[in-house]
């Protein structure tokens, strides 16, 4: 990709569908040319040509966050939970800094790890898994979680990365997420302008929740872009949405035990070129109804659905009346974003180039 690469605009710009061979399963050296072979612009695809290139990179709502790029390079030395050359103590530093891993292994997290603003949490180069506990985004601005792990969070209320409250200019990108007690990416309190891309969600009940109580009115504030990820036969809430607008585009999502994706209460759900696909539970699209503190009556949240691809016997769900109403547009926050015709191609990327990547760090 490199100077090839291209940022479409919103309006239905779709490659031409074609044939084509199926490729092996890609490394991270041949991902470029499965991208390439399949006919497929991916978004940001220069972001690893230098150690600093994912700053400012994401598309959608937190395409400004800069992490740590204006501040020094932190080295985690050793796995521990605490202490120097830990990835808890760069966390907790107040300058900006850029946290990269000089080894690989597990983090077994006994308390959760608070994260502080103008972080990058880099991960290119090893391979670490968080486990145990997991990361707090609390009342912090500018942060670029990357090529992380997180499995196996124990206790009530845990979550891998809990994003509240107040928090913004958030991008998590290329995780790997499974098996927390509570949630993967749990996202309330007014926290906004974050972006979700090429995660791998699995083994996992609750797994996306935007807006967590109906109390809370002032999360009309939230704004967050997911695309790119795959959820992959986790059960439910992908994501669940209240108060909130969130835009969700080349997304595939399989196998969901009770529903892909619910609009709560007041929830605006911009769902475009997604791949939904059914097992047994046949609807895509959920809605529930809950009352807003400030308001007399309840009311569910609204999706619109655009060039969306329903297979296996999927069914959307719409609901007619609440389908096109007081739905945002995305191109009224951002002006381009990488979006495909969902297809056999886009799913097969999905599959393998999503979550944590061997590649190397970038200089």
């Amino acid at each position: 990709m490199g100077n090839h690469h291209t940022r479409y605009k919103h309006h239905h710009h779709h490659q031409q569908e074609t044939s084509f061979p199926v490729p092996p399963i890609p490394t991270a050296q041949s991902q470029k040319t499965v991208s390439t072979q399949m006919g497929l612009v991916l978004p940001y695809g220069q972001v690893d040509s230098s150690l600093c290139g994912l700053a400012g990179q994401a598309e959608g709502f937190g395409a400004s966050s800069i992490g740590g790029r204006d501040g020094h390079i932190y080295q985690v030395m050793n796995l521990n939970d605490d202490g120097p050359g830990s990835l808890r103590d760069g966390c907790r530093k107040k300058e900006p800094l850029w946290i990269v891993f000089e080894v690989s292994g597990t983090i077994e997290l006994r308390s959760y790890l608070s994260v502080s603003s103008y972080k990058t949490i880099d991960g290119r180069g090893q391979r670490i898994k968080i486990t145990g506990k997991g990361l707090r985004l609390k009342e912090c601005e500018h942060v670029i979680i990357c090529n992380i792990e997180f499995e196996g969070g124990r206790g009530p209320d845990v979550d891998a990365i809990q994003i509240k409250p107040k928090s913004r200019h958030i991008w998590i990108d290329r995780c790997s997420l499974s098996d927390y007690d509570d949630g993967l990416i749990d996202i309330t309190r007014e926290s906004t302008d974050i972006t979700v891309s090429r995660c791998h969600f699995s083994k996992h009940d609750k797994t996306m929740l935007i807006g967590a109580d109906p109390s809370n009115c002032t999360d009309r504030c939230m704004r967050v872009t997911i695309h790119h990820c795959f959820f992959d036969g986790t059960r439910q809430r992908h994501p669940r949405v209240r108060f909130g607008k969130v835009h969700l585009y080349n997304n595939y999502t399989r196998n969901w035990g009770i529903y892909a994706v619910c609009a709560s209460v007041e929830s605006q759900i911009y769902s475009q070129c997604n791949i939904y696909e059914a097992g047994q539970k046949k609807v895509a699209f959920k809605y529930l109804t809950e009352k807003a503190a400030d308001k007399e009556e309840g009311c569910t949240g609204s999706i619109k659905s655009e060039d969306d691809l329903f297979v296996s016997g999927t069914q959307a769900g719409l609901l007619s009346t609440c389908s096109k109403s007081n739905i945002f547009n995305p191109s009224d926050f951002y002006r381009h974003w990488t979006v495909e015709h969902p297809s056999d191609a886009l799913k097969h990327y999905l599959q393998h180039c999503t979550g944590w990547q061997s590649i190397p760090r970038p200089n």
